[in-house]
């Protein structure tokens, strides 16, 4: 089937937002309320196993800090943590720290000469998606994508497919029409569940997760004087990733 549309997620894949962003803006959180948590580098890789900011601050207290005297009102006071985290996280973004990776912004603009449509799929809040739009792309830049699936929009986050199949039924296309971006293992078994093509760029965190499956695996988008390195995949003679690109490793059988 011709490839209709491109459904990207956000961390690790469109910028290196964990390490120097999202991780920076826990720590900020944990500080401005008191707490004296510290997710070093190393620890953040670790708690990067769970999706959703939420979800990863309860593991942490699961996991790795079980002396904490927990408060009653358990669910809100992660809430809270978690809304500070995201206004710091915000700030970060509009001090533009955190630039797209190689390739990502010369892919979009040729996806959409090329009259591809263009969705977010993403376990991340909403307002850290359109923070990363409006200081990489302008301000325009979150009305590039048609749809932008994000954060608690389902129930169930990635590995689950949810957020991909929530995608595909708001833009009303099939899996064989469209194809996925992602970074992490946890990204390929959700868009996998969902049957999508998957093409996958590799960040620090991620080099040596099970990317089982995947049409190509990068370790970045490229450019033309900025070429890729192929880590596993066929790339058709290409040195960077193109449009046309896409379209054959979408293709391949």
């Amino acid at each position: 089937m011709k490839l209709e549309a491109l459904l990207f997620d956000v961390d690790g894949t469109l910028a290196d937002t964990e390490r120097d962003g999202h991780r920076v803006a826990f720590n900020q959180a944990f500080a401005e309320a008191g707490l004296d948590w510290e997710w070093s580098v190393d620890l953040y890789e670790q708690l990067l196993a769970v999706t959703g900011g939420k979800e990863r601050i309860l593991h942490y207290l699961d996991n790795y800090n079980t002396e904490f005297n927990r408060p009653q009102q358990l669910k809100e006071f992660i809430a809270d943590l978690h809304k500070s985290k995201t206004r710091h996280y915000t700030d970060l973004l509009n001090t533009g720290a955190i630039p797209l990776r190689p390739g990502v912004l010369r892919l979009l603009k040729e996806a959409r000469q090329a009259g591809l449509r263009l969705a977010i799929a993403t376990t991340t809040t909403p307002a850290n998606v359109s923070g990363l739009l409006k200081n990489t792309l302008g301000e325009e830049g979150e009305s590039w994508f048609e749809v932008i699936a994000a954060g608690d929009i389902v129930p169930a986050k990635k590995p689950a497919p949810d957020i991909y199949t929530y995608a595909m039924e708001q833009m009303n296309l099939p899996a064989e029409a469209c194809i996925a971006f992602e970074d992490s293992e946890n990204g390929i078994l959700a868009s996998h569940g969902a049957n999508l093509k998957t093409i996958i760029t590799v960040n620090g965190y991620t080099v040596g997760h099970d990317f089982s499956g995947a049409v190509i695996v990068l370790d970045s988008f490229g450019e033309p004087d900025q070429p890729f390195k192929v880590i596993a995949g066929d790339a058709f003679n290409k040195t960077y990733l193109d449009i046309e690109l896409v379209k054959q490793l979408q293709e391949k059988k």
